[in-house]
């Protein structure tokens, strides 16, 4: 009999836009995330802000702190808390790399997108970044501005 993954809705893709306006992105990683049952209720219906957040190391460990998860309207009190720590689950390869190069002076681990995979998995994807100056900035808006010009001409 075949597993109906037809109940996993796929379109779930919470995208931090201000991440790549504040940050330019060194490397990228996909990490799982440890959730209660209740969160991976409320990303399904999309109810997650991934702006405030930012991720750190506690022993070996990596943590995700200020990514709100709204609580499950559904939920009894079993519910969760919105803005609690989350354990991101990392190889440990992965792990020591990105420790080695966030001890560099001024990089930091920034969320970038949330998604939902086939089998019903929350992937997060964060970037080793660094901060832009104000002078990077006002580049890519000139940029974004630029690109936008030249769809309108060529249509």
């Amino acid at each position: 009999m075949a597993k109906d993954k037809s109940r996993f809705s796929n379109n779930i893709n919470i995208k931090n836009r201000q991440a790549r306006y504040e940050y330019e992105f060194i490397d990228t990683y996909v990490a799982g995330l440890v959730l209660k049952g209740t969160e991976i209720k409320s990303i399904r219906e999309g109810k997650v802000n991934l702006n405030d957040g930012y991720c750190y190391f506690n022993d070996e460990e990596l943590f995700i702190k200020g990514m709100h998860i709204s609580p499950y309207a559904q939920g009894s009190f079993y519910n969760h808390v919105s803005t609690r720590e989350r354990k991101l689950l990392l190889n440990k390869k992965e792990l020591k790399k990105l420790r080695t190069k966030m001890n560099e002076k001024g990089l930091t681990i920034v969320p970038v997108r949330l998604f939902v995979t086939a089998r019903g998995l929350a992937k997060l994807e964060i970037a080793l970044a660094k901060g832009k100056k104000l002078h990077d900035k006002r580049d890519s808006i000139k940029e974004k501005d630029a690109k936008r010009e030249m769809s309108r001409i060529k249509f």
